[in-house]
């Protein structure tokens, strides 16, 4: 099952959850926003502004360190549409208590109720990337996860515009507190509208213990190595998002000498990036966890903010300038857009990394997963702001040299996450590849199982039928492939790190083909898929060759499912033999139309070789 944006966004087992989340976004900004202009009038006297904004800022993020561990468990124990009403009914108390300190200007009562607002994120930011997976199945993650990223970042900035309009700042004033209690009571009424969304691990015994508990669940997040990677790679983005708009407003009153009205031009662009890339990663994923984008966030993200240090260098001095004026400037409209570039970037890097965190987290203590990530995207969000103050304020760096220095950051930390993970790069590799030399359409790939041992046979093309088919399938796929194919220059490093097997006729390599099989059968036994080319060598001449009987051999020591899947339109492309020795002319042609269909499940007792190339055969038909 899965459903386009537009369905998505009016279904009941998401629309509801959308609501809730982007109220609740948009509510928190309102208060915020309110809450610094009120503390830049002045109101309080003996305490400089930016301390109370910084004292403020802490508040907020504290009770994600304190509370982040109950908060897991409570989401993992409990019915989590239950525990989202009753979040947002306290939210309801939370923000009257908020209309009252606003309506008497108390800035400290208020600073009080923002650490509410802190705890009250701190609970449902657990439930909401942990009910996604529940409410929407593995081929609709990328599009509702790109909808709550997109839905987010409006609301924080729809809500910061509307707490700058509503401003909050004059005794009497009745509009704003009624507004920001109005909202919280929209945002209860949509929660009450979720569906049930089963407890993960109702049997959990709650530890009390918030230290111990907090290191648990972050041991939980390093179970598996690539999700923790992953944890650490969306709590890196949360320091580069953070230093980017904490200094944004310096940026523009200090370097671009522009008016507020232009702040509030680029934080929108920055904003708007973010949703536009969200949506557009949606699109470019084809609606799967696709890894591949993440690498290529980090290269834009790096190439926009070193541009950005460059095309500063080319706008003159100026006084108030304004948004016309600036768009109109030499330098103005690139520094925009490498601003909606970072945006933009950042959305392709930050959607399948929460996709893939919820597909491959074990789902008894995702909540708990999600909590670790809270934690530490709070604790990189306040070194973001030390290493501003040290950068900037100690060592004097300007910002445009600041934006640099975090470009260059984000190459080191992207060289690092790709060299401990490699299934990223490699991804990207395999999606460029699929977008650029072919273009590949697949039919019947939902046969595949979701999860568990299966094996698929497939016919034998190119040098790259594994890379296009692991473009294809969701699952990570274990490809059985001939030695002298896995040992070829730079494709080695991608079969090696994708754990593909090598595997050589009996007679010429016994040892190696002995271990082929133990491997098979050692990924089989964990849930694995694994596929061979029963053939055994890539056709020389586009007919499929007779099957081995390796795949029975397979099937009598693990009798799982079998899947057939056959390969159309590879023959005659550069990777493949015809014309020759595959590699050894220019390329024939690009641009190839690739087409991987799956056939109906073989049963185990039903396998045989000779079946399954006809099935196969009967899959490829005429298109070679």
């Amino acid at each position: 099952m899965k459903a386009s944006l537009t369905e998505l966004m009016t279904s009941k087992r998401f629309a509801p959850f959308f609501f809730t989340q982007f109220l609740g976004a948009f509510n928190d900004n309102v208060f915020r926003q309110a809450l610094i202009l009120l503390i830049a009038t002045g109101v309080v006297t003996g305490v400089s502004v930016n301390t109370l904004n910084n004292v403020g800022l802490a508040l907020f993020i504290l009770p994600f360190f304190l509370f982040s561990a109950l908060s897991g468990q409570l989401a993992d124990k409990y019915e989590k549409s239950m525990l989202l009403r009753r979040i947002k009914f306290a939210e309801i108390l939370i923000m009257s208590a908020g209309a009252i300190g606003f309506y008497f200007n108390a800035v400290y009562f208020l600073l009080a109720v923002l650490f509410c607002m802190g705890l009250q994120s701190t609970f449902f930011g657990p439930i909401k990337y942990s009910i996604i997976p529940q409410h929407l199945s593995n081929k609709e993650l990328v599009s509702g996860n790109a909808l709550v990223e997109m839905g987010t970042f409006l609301a924080i900035l729809l809500g910061s515009v509307a707490g700058v309009i509503l401003k909050m700042d004059g005794i009497g004033s009745w509009v704003a507190p009624a507004a920001v209690i109005g909202l919280a009571i929209l945002g209860y009424l949509s929660a009450r509208r979720i569906p049930a969304a089963a407890p993960a691990e109702p049997t959990l015994k709650m530890d009390w213990n918030l230290f111990r508990e907090t290191g648990r669940i972050i041991g939980n997040a390093r179970e598996v190595k690539s999700v923790w990677i992953s944890v650490l790679g969306i709590s890196w983005f949360w320091f580069l998002g953070a230093a980017y708009t904490t200094q944004l407003k310096v940026y523009v009153d200090n370097y671009l000498h522009g008016t507020d009205g232009l702040y509030a031009f680029l934080l929108a662009t920055f904003s708007v990036g973010i949703g536009l890339g969200s949506f557009l990663c949606e699109k470019m994923s084809g609606r799967r966890v696709e890894l591949g984008l993440v690498p290529l966030g980090s290269i834009g993200l790096s190439l926009c903010g070193i541009d950005l240090y460059f095309s500063y260098q080319g706008l003159t001095a100026a006084t108030d300038v304004g948004i016309s004026a600036f768009m109109a400037s030499q330098g103005g409209l690139r520094i925009a857009l490498d601003l909606l570039g970072v945006g933009v970037f950042g959305g392709f890097y930050i959607v399948p990394l929460f996709a893939f965190i919820q597909q491959r987290s074990d789902p008894r203590y995702l909540s708990r997963v999600i909590a670790a990530n809270n934690i530490l995207n709070a604790l990189l969000m306040v070194l973001s702001a030390a290493t501003g103050i040290v950068l900037v304020g100690i060592l004097e760096l300007t910002i445009p040299q600041f934006f640099l220095v975090l470009a260059l950051a984000n190459i080191i930390v992207a060289v690092y996450i790709y060299s401990v993970v490699p299934e990223f790069l490699i991804r990207l590799i395999i999606w460029m590849l699929t977008h650029t030399i072919y273009r590949v359409t697949h039919e019947g790939l939902d046969r595949i199982p979701d999860e568990g041992g299966c094996v698929l046979v497939c016919n034998h093309v190119s040098y790259v039928d594994a890379l296009i088919m692991a473009g294809a399938i969701r699952r990570p796929v274990r490809f059985v492939m001939f030695k002298p194919i896995y040992d070829m220059p730079v494709l080695n490093y991608i079969f090696r790190k994708g754990k593909a097997i090598p595997i050589d006729s009996k007679a010429r390599n016994p040892d190696i083909y002995q271990r082929a099989f133990a491997r098979v059968k050692e990924e089989l036994d964990a849930g694995e898929i694994v596929c061979i080319f029963p053939e055994g060598k890539l056709t020389t001449d586009g007919d499929i060759a007779e099957f081995k009987n390796g795949i029975e051999k397979i099937i009598a020591t693990n009798p799982l499912p079998v899947v057939p899947l056959a390969l159309r339109g590879l023959w005659g492309s550069y990777f493949s033999h015809k014309g020759g020795p595959a590699l050894s002319t220019a390329p024939k042609r690009f641009w190839s139309r690739v087409e991987l269909v799956a056939g109906e499940i073989v049963p185990p007792e039903n396998v045989s070789a000779a079946g399954l190339q006809d099935a196969v055969q009967r899959l490829r038909g005429d298109k070679r």
